[in-house]
């Protein structure tokens, strides 16, 4: 009886556990970041050039080069997040309840740098993604009237980011955390006459669950 007993609070002691383990994809952290060896590329390309799929290609040689098995892993999760898209992560910093990741990607022709808020709901957000800012509140501010006055074909970039400069972070509405980021906006075209930075932040609550973006200003055009 005594054994039926503490094997049915073995039972009911286990569900209890399986029950409150928290769910979800794992926890990204710094085991993910592989710096990028020299020859890493000039190798890759050798061996990906003529292969169709060549961003799977591309994974492969990740782990033929010495990295780490989480910074092949996350390649390929990223990779089909970005539709196909080749990138590595070169730095990552905890920002509780959330952490930063900068990634390289080799295979861009221009801004090789990108920025990732992860671990929180959902588990990437990608800070290069346009289509998450708060573009229509930008685009009716007085601010960005007047500009296009003086630039007419003015518009909103990703950002050329250095893999280095973190981004600003600040307390946000009860208890979450915003981070502050800001975009070119340039006359047209990538090389195209800049015209000062738009100013946005990334919210979040408490639990890391992302809210949406808010515009917060402009900076002034470089003086020519």
């Amino acid at each position: 009886m005594r054994r039926a007993r503490h094997l049915l609070a073995v039972a009911l002691l286990s569900g209890c556990a399986i029950a409150q383990s928290p769910s979800g994809p794992p926890k990204i952290d710094a085991s993910a970041v592989w710096q990028i060896p020299p020859q890493f590329l000039a190798n890759a390309h050798a061996a990906c050039d003529k292969s169709p799929g060549d961003g799977k290609c591309m994974i492969g040689q990740m782990a033929k080069a010495g990295a780490p098995t989480a910074a092949v892993s996350f390649t390929r999760e990223l990779y089909k997040q970005n539709h196909g898209e080749f990138g590595i992560m070169t730095g990552f910093q905890p920002q509780a309840p959330l952490a930063i990741a900068w990634i390289t990607y080799p295979l861009r022709a221009n801004t090789n740098s990108g920025l990732l808020l992860v671990n929180g709901q959902p588990s990437i957000v990608n800070v290069e993604n346009l289509q998450l800012l708060d573009i229509k509140t930008m685009q009716q501010s007085s601010q960005f009237q007047d500009l296009k006055n003086q630039f007419p074909k003015v518009d909103l970039w990703p950002g050329d980011r250095d893999g280095q400069t973190w981004p600003n972070s600040q307390a946000g509405p009860n208890g979450g955390i915003q981070f502050v980021v800001s975009y070119p906006l340039l006359n047209g075209c990538h090389a195209c006459e800049r015209a000062g930075f738009a100013i946005f932040t990334w919210n979040f609550d408490h639990a890391g669950k992302f809210l949406g973006t808010s515009f917060m200003g402009m900076t002034s055009p470089p003086l020519k």
